[in-house]
């Protein structure tokens, strides 16, 4: 692609970009909208009037009372009057349409943010497993405020300015189309220039909002990272990793900028010159007779001179805030059309009872028993199979990307409440197995099967209700605690959370906190120790009560003493449940039924604990300490 190419793509998809973020304008404040554009032409149209209203002053009334023993003011006075009355419409106009702005500005970013927010939490996970949290953030912040300003400011002052020229040129060609000759000449250059330095302008601001959305990511992840910094004397280095990025901004918002800024000056110095050429001419002309020029006109259309060339110094004031609420706004619609995570399944989790046939009839209320509701289309009948936590993977193959392949032919059962571990080195394909089960992704080629159903076909919002997960890194939500157990299930009582927490052996430390339940986390719970906020992730597990469970190193960041409290309770809450394992400490997972020994995307031993040890391969050396995992 050569360079004139490209720069019609940018400038198609920047028109793209202005026409969607208009949609939003005109789709819920059309006549809020449409008030406005009427007031900026009222306001306009007065603010002309103050040129236009020389040459009538002039030419009409002052002229002709100059010399007059006994001169007659009230017509004078008369058109004053008007011409106050036109000034007070044209205030009163500029204060309705900016009030009206304001309104229309924060009601589109609040859709906007909407909208994106509502989009987001539909994005699979793959998108922001390939997007850094900072430059997630930055779309909501820095990206949100440029449009902002542009909506507020801008898009008012555009308009105003755009009809000022219009009315203006009118104007002009009407007292004198020879020296309008002269403006038109003066209008293509200023246009030429101005589209040169804005096209330059706006490809740096694209790269300004990048950049800015670069440092963001990068900050928020050496905040999160603070510690391992110090402790690996790493300051250094992300100094100047941070001056890299810094600079990159640096240069392309100095480029920016400075053909941003070159632009008002170039402009304001080709109306000056305008100024003096319609001057002369208009001097030359008015001597020899031709095109009657007066010294009304004269007086008139130089004022209208100055006034034609006003708006697009106005223009090139708010070019900044355009464009860079353009490049902002064409980041937020990029991510806005991400494809949202696919969802094909038709097979829905509902509650059922039996009837005296032993046969299920669906429910409403909550009735402890679930079942998969599946419409065959085939021919409209409904079947219910009873949610067991049966599991079952069939020549699983699958890959984060075609080119590299993480599991291959993977094929493992899970009767119901059976307990399968997973050991392994880091990156044998532990946690992905995990990530599968959820449908986080979809495998490349093979099946798995969730009550005797293809997990392809299960609605994924009743597939992962049905699963309950502990892992690694907990996240807690700012809130009270009672609300962060809660989060397993939002219906779930007060009598349930207690007994959840007790379950997690974590209603311990919470009763001796000075507010209980109700003592409010933020940042995270940094607030508590990590081993007590992996009890309230096992307590938040165990308030949704699900028949399949997966602990990923659920109990990794708990000391020794802890550990052997909580797999107490791990134990209560692993009964009757399929429960799947993943752990470096192989003494949790020696009551396992099934042990699955991975290496490098397969399964090179399976059996329980006692087998393994026979065998005395991986695993026996692994829990002898003869082998370490990586």
């Amino acid at each position: 692609m050569n360079k004139n190419d490209e720069k019609v793509r940018v400038s198609k998809g920047t028109l793209k970009t202005a026409k969607r973020l208009l949609r939003y304008v005109t789709s819920r404040y059309k006549v809020q909208f449409f008030a406005v554009f009427i007031c900026i032409i009222i306001s306009s149209v007065a603010s002309i009037s103050v040129s236009l209203s020389l040459k009538f002053l002039l030419d009409d009334f002052i002229i002709p009372l100059i010399g007059q023993k006994s001169p007659n003011f009230t017509e004078l006075y008369q058109a004053l009057g008007v011409l106050g009355c036109i000034f007070l419409s044209g205030v009163i106009s500029s204060f309705i349409y900016t009030r009206l702005m304001v309104t229309i500005g924060q009601g589109v970013l609040k859709q906007v943010r909407d909208d994106m927010f509502e989009h987001m939490q539909k994005l699979p996970i793959r998108y922001f497993d390939q997007n850094t949290n900072g430059s997630i953030m930055s779309l909501y912040t820095n990206d949100t405020d440029t449009l902002r300003q542009m909506i507020n400011q801008s898009i008012p002052q555009v308009l105003m300015s755009s009809i000022t020229i219009v009315v203006t040129f009118i104007s002009m060609l009407a007292l004198s189309p020879l020296l309008t000759i002269l403006a038109v000449v003066m209008i293509v250059v200023l246009i030429t220039v101005a589209k040169k330095i804005g096209g330059n302008s706006g490809k740096y601001f694209l790269k300004q909002q990048i950049a800015i959305a670069n440092i963001t990511g990068f900050v928020e992840e050496r905040m999160n990272g603070q510690r391992v910094i110090k402790i690996f004397n790493h300051e250094r280095v992300s100094e100047e990793e941070f001056d890299e990025l810094n600079e990159k901004l640096y240069d392309s918002a100095a480029n920016a900028n400075t053909f941003a800024n070159m632009m008002g000056p170039i402009i304001g110095n080709i109306g000056n010159l305008q100024f003096v050429l319609t001057a002369v001419l208009g001097g030359f002309l008015s001597v020899i007779g031709v095109g009657g020029i007066t010294l009304g006109v004269m007086a008139s259309y130089l004022q209208f001179t100055k006034s034609f060339t006003q708006p697009f110094m106005q223009v090139a004031q708010q070019f900044n805030s355009i464009v860079m609420a353009l490049a902002g706004a064409e980041r937020i619609f990029a991510m806005m059309d991400e494809e949202p995570e696919v969802d094909e399944g038709y097979v829905t989790l509902v509650n059922v009872r039996k009837d005296q046939n032993g046969n299920f009839i669906e429910c409403k209320e909550r009735t402890g028993m679930w079942a998969w509701k599946h419409p065959h289309q085939a021919d409209g009948t409904v079947t219910y199979t009873e949610l067991k936590g049966d599991v079952r993977f069939f020549d699983m193959t699958f890959g984060y990307t075609d080119e590299k392949m993480v599991l291959h032919d993977l094929t493992l059962y899970a009767k119901p409440g059976q307990k399968i571990a997973f050991v392994g080195s880091t990156g044998a394909g532990k946690t992905t197995i995990t990530n599968l089960i959820n449908r986080f992704y979809d495998v490349q080629d093979g099946k798995i099967r969730y009550d005797g159903i293809n997990i392809n076909k299960i609605k994924k919002y009743d597939l992962r209700r049905s699963l309950g997960i502990v892992l690694q890194d907990t996240h807690l939500f700012t809130g009270t605690i009672m609300e962060n157990i809660r989060y397993g299930r939002l219906d779930a009582t007060d009598e349930d959370v207690y007994e959840a927490a007790k379950l997690a052996h974590a209603d311990q430390f919470i009763n001796m906190l000075p507010n209980g339940y109700q003592t409010m986390l933020s940042g995270d719970g940094e607030e508590l120790s990590q081993g007590q906020r992996q009890l309230l992730a096992i307590a938040r597990a165990a308030v949704s009560n699900p028949p399949v469970l997966i602990l990923d190193e659920a109990t990794s960041s708990i000391d020794t003493r802890t550990e052997s409290i909580v797999q107490k309770g791990m134990d209560n809450l692993m009964k009757g449940r399929t429960v799947f394992v993943i752990a470096h400490r192989l003494s949790t997972i020696r009551n396992s039924d099934a042990i699955m020994v991975l290496e490098h995307g397969r399964i090179i031993e399976r059996g329980d604990h006692e087998d393994l040890i026979k065998q005395k391969g991986t695993y026996y050396q692994l829990y002898t300490g003869k082998l370490e995992l990586s």
